[in-house]
């Protein structure tokens, strides 16, 4: 059966998408660096920042999947909230540690097993990365780079026959959307965990080559809209719709 690599599976994002592809007959490995016991899936621990625990996993994975992994999920991530000025020095770099430094060890870790799966890394992006988010600075600049990485290693990697693709959701029902940015405020918090699941799932599953091709996915209407309007309207206009919406 194909299986599933996820990390950040303890809860929220990453415990539905483990949820969504065990029910449909997927090998799950779920690991993070909190403890996770679900005879399911296989759990392990995962600390992303550690090029080592990266290695580890893996091979911890792979010697109880049959030998190979078709997906990575890059989903464990951070956040904080509130004026730059006023962060922590050490939690600014905790969460460029995780959301970039993390997902970019993972990418590394997982290539010898994707390109000899032809599978799928999946990053999760946010639609932060549409247009910077005032108040949640750090985190909307690491979805930026995790946008950039997605899109330089799908080209990057094409000719090994990995597909990389990323997910750009609003704020879904999960701990990481209890902050005090605006835009959890003004525009709620509308998406399931599930609704990410499912988007992760149609992700890996390219109906055809123009599906194939697709690199960004939005989940909800709205954010699906926002990136739409992104593309088309400019710098103005878009940063001050972001004002209104986050400032």
């Amino acid at each position: 059966m194909p299986s599933i690599f996820i990390t950040g599976a303890a809860g929220g994002l990453g415990r539905a998408v483990a949820e969504k592809f065990y029910a449909a007959g997927w090998t799950v490995g779920a690991y993070d660096l909190a403890a996770l016991d679900d005879e399911r899936f296989v759990c392990g621990h995962l600390d992303v920042r550690d090029p080592d625990s990266w290695e580890a996993a893996l091979q911890d994975f792979v010697s109880r999947s049959g030998g190979s992994i078709d997906v990575v999920d890059n989903n464990a991530g951070l956040i904080i909230d509130g004026p730059l000025v006023d962060a922590d020095p050490a939690a600014i770099q905790q969460v460029i540690s995780v959301n970039a430094t993390g997902i970019s060890l993972g990418a590394r870790a997982a290539y010898r097993y994707l390109r000899a799966s032809r599978g799928h890394l999946v990053n999760m992006a946010s639609a932060s990365a549409i247009y910077g988010q005032p108040g949640i600075a750090v985190y909307s600049a690491t979805k930026f780079y995790v946008a950039g990485l997605t899109e330089a290693l799908n080209l990057e990697w094409r000719d090994d026959n990995i597909r990389v693709v990323d997910l750009w959701p609003l704020w879904a029902q999960t701990s990481l959307a209890d902050n005090g940015a605006a835009s959890v405020r003004r525009l709620g918090v509308r998406i399931t965990p599930e609704q990410v699941a499912d988007t992760v799932f149609t992700a890996v599953h390219p109906r055809s080559r123009w599906a194939r091709g697709k690199v960004h996915y939005g989940v909800s209407a709205m954010d699906k809209a926002m990136y739409l309007s992104r593309s088309l309207a400019p710098d103005r206009l878009v940063g001050l719709l972001t004002r209104k919406i986050a400032g």
